[in-house]
């Protein structure tokens, strides 16, 4: 018994010598490894919606590859913006951290930063040496509540003026693309190019009462910086001659249809537009040779869509790396030439291989358009604002009267 007990002691001691050097040479692998090699990554997030062409997913599996401390993982969510809205306003609203990173559509960032759901981004761009100028200006505008940066850009769009480069002169085409001129300037044009090309009408934009009108007003008045005189502006334009008479009943829809059917000499647009030309949809009836695209006189309102953080996530590191690299130099690259997008980080916009994955990029015009874009008023009530913008604006642009009444509702909105 006494042999058994002194065997089994010296058996004992040995495997605990054994696991003790065997620890010991564990912790001398990992100081040098910096990590343990068999531990997983860490899973973040991303609630985005769908994507129809592969640009989403290779961006994620990109930055999956270019380390191994964390795996995102894409939450696909709904393409119909309303009820995505309101699927992540339930989560964060609760206080949940379902999703680390968030795709948001510009007019968003406003509301969730004031509710808190945000994590404000200032001081992780400062440490990694990140400059607000590089990012497309109305997409970081889009993203800034009371002073703090709350997302950078995943993909913008934008305000165009496209005009019938077949009609006018090459003096002013090129005063359009280079973006020197005011509304005064394109009425001017409207009214001297009408009629020819067979052409009805001289400008046509979005000024029924819904989203359109607001996009619209801020670009008349200049991101409001001139509420007075860009509603003077645009009843001036609801009014004139070479203006559809059921311009107020205009949305997107009307608007390319009445330019590629080739009835407008100028249009007011998204870049889908172009797209629609580029493809020859059922109805075109103009060819790309004959299309031209500028910025607008004030800006061009940005819209696309935004990344931001979740307050409450458990990996804020993780999800800030992901953002960084999404919005950075090699994300928007991926993005813009796997799927078309156009791209937030601005120094690409001379990038031979991102010019050549979207034809507007090859435009002088665009190329001066995305350098001055303007956001739509940033509030935690931006849906409220909007809709007495609307509801304002196209009373005053129905009838003509009582502008300042509808200046200083518009202001008080704005002001909440």
């Amino acid at each position: 018994m006494k042999k058994w007990l002194s065997r089994f002691l010296v058996f004992s001691l040995a495997l605990f010598l054994l696991a003790a050097c065997s620890g010991n040479g564990d912790e001398s692998g990992s100081d040098e490894g910096g990590t343990d090699e068999t531990s997983e990554p860490t899973v973040i997030k991303f609630a985005a919606q769908n994507d129809n062409t592969p640009a989403t997913q290779a961006v994620i599996d990109a930055f999956n590859n270019s380390q191994d401390q964390y795996k995102v993982e894409w939450e696909v969510m709904t393409n119909d913006s309303g009820q995505m809205h309101d699927q992540l306003l339930t989560s964060l609203s609760s206080g949940s951290d379902e999703y680390d990173v968030l795709s948001l559509d510009v007019v968003w960032a406003g509301e969730f930063a004031g509710a808190g759901y945000l994590e404000p981004i200032d001081t992780f761009m400062n440490d990694a040496g990140l400059n607000k100028g590089d990012y497309n200006a109305g997409s970081m505008a889009s993203g800034n509540y009371k002073g703090k940066q709350y997302t950078l850009p995943f993909f913008p769009d934008l305000g165009l003026l496209y005009y019938r480069s077949d009609i006018l002169s090459e003096e002013d085409a090129a005063k359009l693309e280079s973006g020197n001129y005011t509304y005064d300037d394109l009425a001017a044009m409207a009214e001297k190019y009408v009629g020819e090309q067979d052409t009805k009408y001289g400008f046509v934009y979005q000024s029924a009462q819904y989203e359109g009108l607001t996009v619209n007003l801020t670009e008349f008045t200049g991101a409001f910086s001139d509420l007075k005189g860009g509603l003077q502006k645009m009843y001036e334009f609801t009014t004139a001659d070479f203006t559809p008479e059921d311009i107020l009943t205009y949305t997107e829809g009307e608007t390319h249809t009445a330019f590629e059917q080739g009835l407008s000499v100028f249009a007011r647009n998204w870049p889908y537009a172009y797209g629609r030309i580029q493809s020859g949809e059922d109805g075109v009836n103009l060819s790309l040779d004959q299309v031209g695209v500028a910025p607008l006189p004030n800006g061009s309102a940005v819209g696309g869509w935004l990344l931001a953080i979740n307050s409450s996530s458990k990996n804020i590191d993780g999800a800030w790396e992901f953002i960084k690299f999404v919005a950075g130099e090699e994300g928007q690259k991926i993005m813009s030439t796997e799927g078309g997008y156009l791209p937030g980080y601005n120094p690409l916009l001379s990038d031979q291989t991102v010019i050549d994955s979207n034809a507007l990029l090859s435009f002088e015009g665009f190329k001066n358009a995305l350098g001055n874009t303007i956001a739509r008023p940033v509030s935690p009530d931006y849906s409220k604002i909007s809709d007495t913008i609307q509801v304002h604006a196209h009373k005053y642009l129905s009838s003509g009267e009582d502008l300042d009444g509808a200046v200083q509702a518009i202001e008080e909105g704005l002001s909440e």
